[in-house]
C-alpha cells in the first residue's frame, strides 16, 4: 500500500506521515527499502513492539505532568515540597495506570483487536507487505 494511500484513508496528511515513519525508522522500529518494490516495514514482529514504545518515541513521556515522569523529569516550579504534593501523587497513579496497560499491549495485540473492523489495518501493520514510499 502507497503512503499516499494510507495518508489519504486516514486523513492525515502525507508529509506528516512520512514525518511518524522516519522517527519510527530512526528508533529502529520500521525500515524502508528503496526501488520499485520499496516502501516500509516493521523491523522486529508485532509481539515485540509495545504501544508504549511507540507512543514515547512520537509523543514523548507519558506523565501528564513532567514532576510525575519517570523519563522526563522536571520539578515544577510552584512546587513547594514534591514528596508531599498531592497533584504529583495523582499524577504518578495516572501515568503508572496508563504505563501498564501500553508496555503491556502489543502491536500484536492491538492489531488483533482491529483485525475485526479493519482487515487492511491489520495486515499493514504486521509488516506482512510493504508499504511502498
Amino acid at each position: 500500500m502507497l503512503v499516499s494511500e494510507i495518508a489519504e484513508r486516514e486523513q492525515a496528511p502525507r508529509k506528516f506521515l512520512e514525518l511518524i515513519l522516519l522517527d519510527l525508522k530512526r528508533h529502529g522500529l520500521v525500515f524502508s527499502q528503496r526501488g520499485k518494490q520499496g516502501g516500509y516495514a516493521l523491523a522486529k514482529a508485532p509481539s515485540e513492539i509495545t504501544i508504549g514504545e511507540v507512543i514515547r518515541i512520537l509523543d514523548g513521556p507519558l506523565a501528564p505532568l513532567p514532576c510525575a515522569s519517570l523519563t522526563g523529569y522536571r520539578r515544577c516550579l510552584d512546587c513547594d515540597d514534591e514528596e508531599i504534593c498531592p497533584v504529583r501523587a495523582v499524577m504518578r497513579r495516572v501515568r503508572d495506570a496508563m504505563a501498564e496497560i501500553v508496555d503491556n499491549t502489543t502491536i500484536a495485540d492491538a492489531t488483533a483487536a482491529a483485525a475485526a473492523e479493519d482487515g487492511v489495518i491489520a495486515g499493514l501493520v504486521t509488516g506482512e507487505d510493504l508499504i511502498p514510499g
